[in-house]
C-alpha cells in the first residue's frame, strides 16, 4: 500500500501547528457536511475515513524517515479535536489504531517497530477488537491462539471492536495462563467476520460492534506481547477520548449560536424581542463557549506534559549505555507517573466542563431546540458515552492516593501552564513555548519526583468501544 502524499514529507524541522491544520481543516470541514445526515441514518463514514487515509492522518506520529508526519503528541490531540467537532465518531475509529502506532513508536529502534510504522506510514490502518462481553477476570480474555498441528488458530468473539471495519489490520487481545498479547490480523483474513452491531446511544458510528474469529490462522510475528508501560499506552488512549469530548463541546458551542442567530421566536419572560440579543441567552452560550476553550487547553497542556516523558524514554533507551543506570530509571518512571496523574486530572476536569456544556446548549431554545433536524442531542449523548469508558470515580481515587503518598501539590506534576500552548507570531493554534527551542520540551516541564506507585496494575483504560 502506498499513498502519493509521502511525496512532500522530505523536511528536516517540525510541522508547524498552523501547516498541519491548513492541511487537514478542509477534509474536515467536508466531513462535517454530511455528519447529521450519517447520524440520523446511522451511516458509518468509510468514504470520509477514506479521506483522512489519502492525506496521511493515520501516519502523523510515524516519525517521516518512515513515511508519516511526524507530529508530536500534543499536535495529534490538536487535530484530534478538530476532527472530533466535525465528526467524534471517527477519532473513536481510529483511537486505537494511534494507540497501536505509538507502541510501534517506542520501539522505533527494533525491526518489529520499524516494520509496522513503514506499514502506517504507507497507509496502513489498525482496528481494535480487545473487549467481550463475558469476562470473569480484569485483563483476562476467552479469546485464545492455539496449536493445532504446524498451525496457529486464533478464536474467540469480541465486542467493542472499535474502528475494524475502517481498517487493515486488527489488533486482537489474547491471553495465555501468563501473560496478555496482541495478534494481529488482516482484516479481510479467512474466519474474521465484523458485524456493525453496537447498540449505545451515543457515538453510533464508531464501528463498535462485534467481532469473531473462528480458526483464524496466526504466525508467531503476528503475536505481540503487551508491556506495560507508564505515560504512553494508556494515556494516550485516555488522552484521545479528551480531545474527543473538547471537539464535541467546541461543535456543541458553535451550533448552539448558530441556532440562536436564526431564531425569530422568544418566552414572554425573555428580555430583549430576539433570543440573540437576551443577555440570559447570551450568558449561557458564554458558558459554553468557556468550557469548550478550556477543555481544549486542559488536554493540549496535558499532551504537552505527555510529549516531555515519552521523548524522555526514547532517548533513555536508544541512548549511551551508560547512561541506563538504575537511578536515572527510577527518576524517569517518577516523572512518567507524574504524567499519568497529570491525565487522569485532565479526565476528571473534562468531562465535567463537557457534560454541563452539552446539556446547557438546550437552554437557549426551548422546544424548538429539541428538533431532531438539529440533532442537537448527539452531543449529549456522544458526550456521555465517552465519558463512560474508564469511569472517572477511578481516577479521582488514584489522583487522591497520588496525592496523599506523597503529599506533592498540583504543580509538581504539571499545573496546565508548564508547555501550555501560547500565542506566538506564527499564529492559529502555536506550539507550546517550550517547544519552539526543543519539541520535548525539557528544560521547561517541571515534573514531580515522588516514590512510584505500589500498585502493580493501577487501573489501566479498558478500550471499550
Amino acid at each position: 500500500m502506498s499513498l502519493s502524499w509521502t511525496t512532500d514529507l522530505d523536511r528536516t524541522t517540525p510541522l508547524t501547528d498552523d501547516e498541519l491544520l491548513d492541511r487537514f481543516r478542509p477534509i474536515f470541514e467536508r466531513i462535517a457536511e454530511g455528519t447529521i445526515a450519517r447520524e440520523q441514518d446511522r451511516t458509518l463514514a468509510l468514504e470520509q475515513a477514506e479521506w483522512l487515509r489519502e492525506q496521511g492522518f493515520g501516519a502523523l506520529r510515524v516519525p517521516t524517515e518512515l513515511g508519516g508526519f511526524g507530529v508530536s503528541l500534543r499536535q495529534l490531540l490538536l487535530l484530534f479535536i478538530e476532527l472530533a467537532a466535525a465528526d467524534s465518531n471517527l477519532v473513536q475509529a481510529l483511537r486505537v489504531h494511534f494507540r497501536f502506532g505509538e507502541d510501534r513508536w517506542v520501539e522505533q529502534d527494533t525491526d518489529r517497530g520499524r516494520e509496522w510504522l513503514r506499514r502506517i506510514g504507507a497507509g496502513a490502518i489498525i482496528g481494535n477488537a480487545s473487549s467481550e462481553l463475558t469476562g470473569k477476570l480484569r485483563g483476562v480474555t476467552g479469546t485464545t491462539v492455539v496449536a493445532d498441528g504446524e498451525r496457529l488458530l486464533l478464536n474467540g468473539r469480541k465486542y467493542y471492536s472499535t474502528g475494524s471495519l475502517f481498517a487493515d489490520y486488527i489488533s486482537v487481545a489474547v491471553t495465555d495462563e501468563t501473560r496478555r498479547s496482541s495478534v494481529i490480523v488482516p482484516r479481510h483474513a479467512p474466519g474474521v467476520e465484523l458485524l456493525d452491531d453496537y447498540s449505545g446511544f451515543g457515538q453510533r458510528g464508531s464501528a463498535s460492534g462485534t467481532s469473531v474469529f473462528t480458526n483464524v490462522d496466526v504466525t508467531d510475528l503476528e503475536i505481540i506481547p503487551s508491556e506495560e508501560r507508564a505515560a504512553g499506552q494508556w494515556a494516550i488512549l485516555q488522552l484521545t477520548h479528551l480531545a474527543t469530548l473538547a471537539g464535541i463541546a467546541r461543535q456543541a458551542a458553535d451550533e448552539a449560536a448558530a441556532f440562536v442567530r436564526r431564531r425569530q421566536r422568544t418566552h414572554g419572560q425573555a428580555l430583549a424581542d430576539l433570543p440573540s440579543a437576551d443577555p440570559l441567552v447570551q450568558s449561557v452560550l458564554g458558558r459554553v463557549d468557556a468550557a469548550a476553550h478550556a477543555a481544549r487547553q486542559i488536554v493540549l497542556s496535558t499532551g504537552a506534559i505527555l510529549d516531555a516523558v515519552v521523548d524522555e524514554r526514547l532517548a533513555w533507551r536508544t541512548g549511551p549505555s551508560s547512561r541506563r543506570t538504575a537511578r536515572a530509571l527510577e527518576e524517569l518512571e517518577r516523572r512518567e507517573e507524574a504524567a499519568d496523574i497529570a491525565v487522569h486530572r485532565a479526565q476528571i476536569t473534562v468531562i465535567d466542563l463537557v457534560l454541563t456544556a452539552t446539556t446547557a446548549i438546550f437552554e437557549v431554545g426551548g422546544s424548538s431546540a429539541l428538533d431532531a433536524r438539529f440533532a442537537l442531542d448527539r452531543h449529549w449523548r456522544n458526550a456521555r458515552t465517552i465519558a463512560s469508558h474508564n469511569p472517572a470515580i477511578y481516577r479521582e481515587r488514584e489522583v487522591g492516593a497520588y496525592l496523599l503518598r506523597a503529599g506533592i501539590t498540583e504543580s509538581d506534576a504539571g499545573d496546565g501552564n508548564d508547555g501550555a500552548p501560547t500565542d506566538t507570531p506564527t499564529g492559529g493554534d502555536s506550539a507550546p513555548a517550550a517547544d519552539t527551542a526543543d519539541r520535548t520540551g525539557r528544560s521547561e516541564q517541571r515534573l514531580a519526583v515522588v516514590p512510584p506507585s505500589g500498585d502493580p496494575n493501577p487501573g489501566r483504560p479498558d478500550e471499550a468501544p
